[in-house]
């Protein structure tokens, strides 16, 4: 016996030792690159960085692709790089996941130890695999996004602000364009961008928008937010700003004119600043439901680089943000996030004493909740991005009266064959 437990012992030590010197092997600098600070906000609250390392922020905003570029550059050099040089974790949105998952500069994660998903909502690991299905990274929030509605206004057009009410009011496209009409004979808008029901359509899209010929196509649902949009500016049913220009976010003052906004918790918590407001805001006078269509905005997703010199603490990293619970809770409670961890969110849901105070203590976790499953992760491209900009801004010359409509798309057509000289174009 006495021997048995001494050979065990002394394996265990091998093992201890093994490890240790695995610790020691990796590198003792982690490098994030990402384009703006949020992430950063949050890993520095909630994560405990292992003793000796030092993390480095590369931040780079993403105005004209300066972000990608910059990433671009490290990834490409990575084989090459330093050990302190290299990239450990890179963020990406949902607009070009797939140029850096459907590459070999990314690696999968479930050989590093991040394999537990069972909480992760379906299409936020969808985005982050490849082709084959092997899994490249994680998110850290779902990003379900609601039609956001002032509750004043649909007092007024609709004769109830009840959230339940609204929806079956709301539930399909020829509700929303007959309300539209509605609320115009009111004096209201019904929105307040040319392009705010974008993506509601384009996350319903059918057909990605190139096809395997590599032919630029237009799906049915791209087709539809067109037409919308040429009727809601032909009768002043909504406005031809940007959805970041200053003459929308001015309608969400309290003395704003304009019933539907739509976004998911991170728009209307740290984008509806005028609606928040002390003074000229309308915090309270507004509520969340599905809308005509379940869709998606936005998301932040925890790329693995191929390369990287530290695979424990990034596995960690990944694992702290979808699997630990005391972590998601806090995103949730302290950061008005909506977390991705469905059993975290379920607590939330079901708390009858939840709500957000700028929707009039309306629980949005569980409207968000409620949204999950209807989301969809279909034809993507690592085009989408600047295609769905490019005709956004064509179209908008349009809509300002610069151009007519035909010289719009052709400069639409023209901006694709200066991006993507391969893409056939009609």
């Amino acid at each position: 016996m006495k021997k048995v437990l001494a050979l065990a012992l002394a394996l265990c030590m091998v093992f201890t030792l093994c490890a240790i010197s695995a610790s020691a092997e990796e590198g003792k600098v982690f490098n994030i690159y990402a384009w703006n600070e949020e992430f950063k906000g949050f890993f520095e609250k909630y994560y405990e960085v292992p003793e000796g390392v030092t993390v480095n922020w590369i931040i780079t905003p993403s105005d004209n692709g300066a972000y990608q570029q910059k990433l671009d550059e490290a990834l490409l050099n990575q084989a090459n790089a330093n050990d302190d040089d290299k990239v450990d974790l890179f963020l990406a949105e949902a607009d070009y996941i797939l140029k850096y998952v459907d590459s070999e500069y990314t690696q999968d994660i479930t050989a590093l130890g991040v394999t537990d998903f069972s909480n992760a909502y379906t299409y936020t690991v969808q985005a982050a695999s490849d082709a084959a299905g092997v899994v490249k990274g994680v998110s850290f929030q779902c990003c379900p996004s609601a039609l956001i509605y002032r509750r004043s206004i649909a007092e007024d057009v609709l004769g109830t602000s009840d959230p339940a009410e609204v929806q079956a009011k709301l539930d399909s496209w020829d509700k929303f364009n007959a309300v539209a009409a509605d609320a115009k004979a009111k004096g209201y808008y019904m929105t307040a961008s040319f392009a705010e029901t974008y993506r509601v359509f384009s996350n319903n899209a059918s057909s990605p928008w190139v096809d395997e010929e590599g032919n630029l196509q237009f799906d049915p649902q791209i087709e539809a937010w067109i037409d919308q949009t040429d009727e809601f500016i032909q009768n002043g049913y909504t406005l031809t700003a940007g959805v970041w220009d200053d003459e929308k976010n001015a309608q969400m003052f309290a003395d704003g004119k304009t019933m539907c906004f739509f976004g998911p918790a991170w728009y209307f918590n740290f984008c509806m600043g005028n609606a928040q407001d002390p003074e000229k805001g309308c915090s309270g006078d507004w509520a969340i439901i599905e809308g005509p269509a379940a869709h998606f905005w936005g998301g932040t997703w925890l790329l693995a680089p191929a390369g990287s010199d530290n695979p424990t603490m990034l596995a960690d990293v990944m694992n702290t943000f979808i699997n630990n619970e005391d972590v998601c809770t806090a995103l949730v409670a302290n950061e008005a996030q909506f977390s991705n961890n469905i059993a975290v969110n379920a607590k939330f849901a079901e708390d009858p004493d939840y709500g957000s105070a700028f929707l009039g203590g309306q629980n949005d976790v569980a409207i968000f909740s409620g949204m999950t499953n209807n989301i969809v992760w279909e034809n993507h491209t690592i085009y989408d991005q600047l295609l769905n900009e490019g005709l956004q801004n064509a179209l908008q010359d349009y809509y300002k009266g610069n151009v007519d409509k035909d010289s719009a798309m052709q400069n639409f057509y023209n901006y694709v064959n200066e991006t993507y000289p391969a893409i056939v174009t009609p």
